[in-house]
């Protein structure tokens, strides 16, 4: 099949290696020309766990390539996924249609023959019938139908979540459009259920499950303070709680907040969906104002260990929201740093991964080093903030013979509190028993 991907970013790239690697024939395209040199040169733009083999294998076989211009991407597509950004509006929070809109708009005067256009960026309630009228508008004679095939990567799994779905959904309102959707997926027909729906229900089950998801992290983090004020430990009762197949084991691991571009972005615009219509979404507003205190929370946590000290140094490892991306992007751990750069200390910050996107956000508020170990040299307290495995096989001993006064605010949990009591650390740790 010929498929063109609006958009390169960290939905966009990985569907389009992905499709390629099936042995679709895939045009990636972005108005971003400094993005699409880079891709054409043959480097990525974006860290995600995996794609970097599947980019230089599909790219040297010419199964994927890359270019800004519409008039040579869209006339041959079968299927084009529009896969753009939707930021937060600054004030309201709604989902920001601009690039939808613009999107829908040009590639409309380049359609030929019949085409299905399909919403892979998640979008509010009825944005398929927008771009469709859209399309209709500039090209009333377009052969085409537009459906919902919302994305549920998630960053630092994406290309695993892409070979590996837990389910497709499909917002199509043809039989027409539906049986192009099933030859495109049909390697996946016997490991993943394909569920049909209406372009409505696609949207908002994107924006429902997300939302969700979000709750269930607010809510385990709530049940971590809890455990450190009763003498439970979270990891048993996070186990006991997933043993019910109700509830589930996944995102039962408490952490210093949800944080990237997906979750943030879709409780607020779920919440201003919910005004908009009338219907109060009161779970999803209090999940993000509980999201936003533990933020303060954890940076509070972290001063408090270096409140007797002058101008502290405090070393932080970890600015990507989360491990396995370098996506920092609604990070908690950036969120924290600069909540503790409000007061008077001095951070000294590594990240494996995400430098380049942390220098582009927090400029030269921080000490920026080349490895775990010299950012915790002569430091007052080490905060582990992003969960990547590499922090995970730090040598205790070590980092306390780098440190200052040996103490640890691990927001991660990655490491073992007894060790580290019994080597003379004061730890913090979330929800476990010190």
């Amino acid at each position: 099949m010929r498929i063109t991907v609006i958009g390169t970013g960290y939905v966009g790239l990985p569907t389009g290696v992905g499709f390629a690697e099936l042995g679709n024939d895939v045009i990636c395209l972005d108005v971003d020309e400094n993005k699409i040199k880079t891709l054409q040169s043959g480097k990525l733009t974006i860290f995600e766990d995996g794609l970097e083999e599947l980019f230089v294998k599909n790219t040297k076989n010419g199964k994927i390539k890359f270019s800004t211009s519409f008039s040579e991407s869209i006339p041959d597509a079968d299927l084009i996924l529009i896969a753009v950004g939707t930021p937060p509006h600054p004030i309201t929070k709604e989902a920001d249609m601009r690039y939808i809109k613009a999107a829908a708009a040009e590639l409309a005067h380049h359609l030929k023959g019949y085409t299905v256009v399909a919403v892979k960026s998640t979008v509010p309630v009825n944005t398929g019938n927008m771009v469709e009228n859209i399309i209709r508008r500039e090209n009333p004679n377009a052969d085409c139908d537009v459906i919902s095939l919302p994305e549920f990567l998630r960053e630092g799994f994406a290309i695993h979540d892409f070979f590996n779905p837990d389910r497709i959904i499909v917002g199509a309102n043809t039989e027409r459009a539906r049986n192009v959707i099933a030859e495109l997926y049909a390697p996946f027909k016997d490991k993943s259920t394909i569920l049909y729906v209406s372009r409505q229900s696609s949207e908002t089950i994107k924006y429902a499950s997300n939302a969700f998801l979000a709750m269930k992290i607010q809510y385990i983090n709530e049940m971590a303070d809890f455990c450190e004020t009763s003498g439970a430990d979270i990891y048993e009762v996070a186990k006991g709680m997933g043993l019910d197949s109700r509830i589930g084991a996944k995102f039962l691991v408490p952490g210093p907040g949800y944080g990237g571009f997906c979750f943030p972005k879709d409780t607020n615009a779920m919440a201003y969906m919910g005004k908009f219509n009338g219907v109060d979404l009161s779970l999803i507003e209090t999940t993000i104002k509980g999201n936003e205190r533990r933020k303060i929370n954890m940076a509070k946590r972290i001063l408090d260990m270096v409140e007797d000290i002058k101008n502290p140094t405090i070393a932080v490892l970890g600015s990507a929201f989360k491990g396995g991306t370098d996506d920092c992007r609604e990070s908690p751990a950036l969120q924290i740093i600069e909540i503790m750069l409000a007061h008077e200390v001095n951070i000294k910050l590594y990240d494996p991964e995400a430098m380049p996107n942390t220098k582009a956000i927090l400029k030269d508020m921080v000490t920026y080093t080349n490895s775990a170990y010299e950012a915790i040299s002569g430091a007052d307290v080490l905060a582990v903030l992003t969960d990547w495995d590499e922090f995970k096989s730090l040598d205790l001993l070590k980092i306390k013979q780098l440190m200052k006064r040996p103490q640890i605010a691990d927001f991660r949990n990655i490491f073992d509190c007894k060790k580290a009591k019994d080597l003379g650390f004061e730890i913090k740790s979330l929800g476990r028993k010190l």
